[in-house]
């Protein structure tokens, strides 16, 4: 019988948690800088106590890898009950438009044959295209019944929310989303808009009531004391995601770490844990340090208690290669483990190779602030636009 992602604490070489110290320390300084600099020293130490260094975290770990079934693992969701395929095809990449869509729609067929069943997308990917294409895949010959289909929403406001889940089910040719998530919480300010009255939150609870979706989650992949405050947020209105998702890789362990900070909590709530950007995201960064292979890559992210591994397939290589790591994944020892950290440790220090936490490029709600929603009426209430 398929057990529940159980997690453990995994013993590391005091290389790896000196690393994560050092950097934590370096971007304190760097928030105090130039925060200070700036003339704010109220906020320069807020942003220093939240970069403070403690007893680094330590890494979490698998204590059961999932069933293997054919080709494909398959690990539980959370306490939803679901199996779903412990690697998932993203719904960027199969989309851009390098890709003709002929090829796009025969690689989610394809994938799905083979038995990956999670399906990943947003309302914004490739400005539509992704659902578009996606939704159009699963129309044909019973492909719907067989994927667990997740997508994202920007909407911070009820309104935007609605209106952005409505056209994410005509796209996606469904009456009913398996897994909604709030896309991109990149601020400390987006989980108190989606809670604030009239905020997304209603929109979601609104959609579970009428059976436009199953479950709620939210995403994101900058800083993950902004996922701790979401969390926070959460458990103030009594409320629980059924899924987490962010990204954890090989260099994630020594600067701003997810798997450190956010993954035990995620486990102990027994929440559905998605992760993202095993290779860096777009077209590999994280390879381009030459530290890793991909199969390091994919077999490190499937060690931690993720239930799902997102990653980007837009040709047969990538697909062969998810499926790859998913038949020959070993838990890996603390052995293991410790070799690639050391390998990535340099690298990873300074964040330089996962550009989602470091720079704006992944942003795309920040390039498009429209898509979140405009003020609440509390806070247009409060601060007219006209006042100045």
């Amino acid at each position: 019988m398929q057990r529940s992602p159980a997690c453990f604490v995994l013993s590391e070489d005091a290389s790896a948690r000196k690393s994560y110290a050092q950097g934590a320390k370096m971007e304190r300084r760097g928030l105090f800088k130039g925060v200070a600099a700036a003339g704010f020293a109220a906020s320069a130490a807020h942003a220093a106590s939240n970069a403070s260094v403690g007893p680094v975290p330590p890494l979490p770990h698998l204590a059961d890898p999932g069933e293997l079934r054919g080709e494909m693992l398959y690990r539980r969701l959370g306490t939803t009950g679901e199996m779903v395929s412990a690697i998932g095809f993203g719904g960027s990449h199969f989309a851009k438009p390098a890709v003709a869509e002929a090829e796009s729609l025969r690689l989610c067929h394809a994938a799905l044959d083979r038995g990956m069943n999670f399906m990943d997308n947003s309302w914004d990917y490739n400005k539509g295209e992704s659902e578009l294409r996606m939704g159009r895949a699963l129309a044909q010959a019973g492909y719907r019944r067989r994927a667990f289909l997740m997508t994202k929403v920007d909407g911070r406001t009820k309104q935007a929310a609605t209106q952005q889940l409505e056209e994410s089910l005509r796209r996606l040719r469904t009456d009913r989303i398996d897994l909604w998530q709030f896309h991109e919480v990149l601020r400390f300010d987006d989980p108190d808009r989606i809670f604030a009255p009239g905020g997304a939150l209603e929109a979601a609870m609104d959609a579970r009531k009428a059976g436009k979706i199953r479950y709620i989650g939210f995403t994101g992949h900058k800083d993950p004391r902004i996922h701790l405050y979401m969390l926070d947020v959460a458990a103030k209105h009594g409320f629980r995601f059924d899924a987490i998702m962010f990204p954890t890789n090989v260099m994630d362990a020594h600067f701003r770490s997810f798997a450190r900070q956010v993954m035990p909590r995620a486990v102990h709530d027994r929440m559905g844990i998605l992760t993202m950007k095993p290779f860096g995201g777009a077209d590999g960064v994280i390879l381009k340090s030459g530290t890793v292979t991909p199969m390091d890559c994919l077999h490190y992210a499937l060690n931690l208690p993720a239930t799902v591994v997102v990653t980007g397939i837009d040709d047969d290589r990538a697909l062969n290669q998810a499926f790859e790591a998913a038949k020959t994944f070993p838990p890996m020892d603390q052995a293991r483990v410790a070799a690639i950290l050391g390998r990535t440790e340099q690298a990873a220090a300074s964040g330089d190779y996962e550009l989602f936490k470091t720079s704006a490029h992944f942003d795309e709600t920040a390039r498009n602030a429209d898509w979140l929603g405009g003020d609440s009426p509390e806070v247009q209430k409060l601060a007219p636009k006209n006042a100045g």
